[in-house]
């Protein structure tokens, strides 16, 4: 007989024990010659090392699939202990499925260009990915950015905005600087909330693991094994973009989403996302997707309206073109 402690990383031990131990009254079920005694992160099992062996084979396998699923029921953890897989999920993984959110539903790439941009950010470290509202641009790329920190391709992930939109000034918004910002960030927590339970994404904000802060605050950073997200790139200046692209250190991905139509700058102000593209286009490491009106996933009035305004926009510019 020995004894040995395991100890529970990266995982709730709530999620793996279940209510009032529902979950680990099962396990215990599966090895009754073993004695489990489990506080907190910290497990200790007394038995045969065959046994033990064999117990914490398990353990991980269970911890794999919650980190995996974002959820576990009876029927999951039985089917585990029995050494069944379930097919279903693991053929749904293998396809579209980037991961899988807090209620265990599958977040995948849902268009052509969102599987192009799955595939890109494996193959470069610098994503430009530009298009129309309602796309799922932001959306996907955090989806990206949460795989890669639960892969422990990352050990952190950054979100950031510029603070300018729609012509509002900050100064005059209520409030201390985190209220006067959080309502511009406010999409980039919405998605973290659909792919992280509420007690883990609470822990990495606190712990920074994952930051979300206003543009301004990347300066003088060297951002390293980060998986960095620059949303609303288009309200950028040359010289903010800049000092953005140049944070990347060692093992990091960027992916800088925008949507060129709707850019607040003063009118003289060059965007810094065009002028990105433009200037990075041929360079080895930096891939540019282009979403558009296909790409759409939102209410199906919202690809009717990009199309309006579009033909608006064409025929303003022939217009202007002709008085020329």
């Amino acid at each position: 007989m020995i004894e040995k402690t395991i100890q529970i990383e990266n995982a709730d031990p709530r999620e793996l024990y279940g209510n009032n131990n529902t979950f680990l009254n099962i396990i215990q079920s599966y090895f009754p010659e073993v004695r489990i005694t489990a506080r907190g992160h910290t497990i200790k099992v007394n038995g045969e090392p065959q046994r033990i062996e064999a117990f914490e084979q398990k353990i991980e396998e269970i911890l794999h699939h919650l980190h995996r699923f974002n959820s576990l029921t009876p029927n999951q953890l039985e089917r585990i202990l029995k050494d069944e897989m379930d097919k279903s999920r693991e053929g749904e993984a293998a396809t579209d499925t980037i991961l899988f959110g807090t209620s265990g539903q599958a977040i995948k790439a849902r268009t052509q260009n969102q599987r192009k941009m799955v595939k890109a950010i494996s193959n470069h470290d610098m994503l430009f990915a530009v298009g129309p509202a309602g796309t799922g641009k932001t959306y996907t790329a955090v989806a990206l950015a949460v795989r890669a920190l639960k892969n422990k391709e990352v050990r952190s992930i950054i979100l950031t905005r510029p603070a300018v939109e729609a012509g509002e000034n900050l100064g005059f918004l209520p409030g201390d600087l985190k209220e006067k910002l959080d309502p511009y960030l406010q999409p980039l927590y919405d998605a973290l909330r659909d792919m992280l339970p509420p007690e883990k994404l609470n822990f990495y904000l606190e712990s920074g693991t994952i930051q979300i802060a206003p543009l301004a605050f990347m300066r003088g950073r060297t951002l390293d094994r980060a998986f960095v997200i620059l949303d609303e790139a288009q309200n950028t200046t040359r010289s903010q973009m800049k000092m953005f692209l140049t944070r990347m250190g060692a093992d990091a991905k960027f992916i800088i989403t925008g949507d060129a139509s709707q850019i607040d700058l003063p009118r003289k102000q060059v965007s810094g996302l065009k002028e990105a593209m433009y200037l990075l286009q041929n360079i080895e490491g930096v891939s540019i997707i282009r979403l558009n009106q296909e790409d759409v996933i939102r209410h199906r009035l919202v690809k009717d309206i990009i199309n309006a305004y579009e033909e608006d926009e064409s025929k303003r510019d022939a217009q202007k073109d002709a008085k020329a």
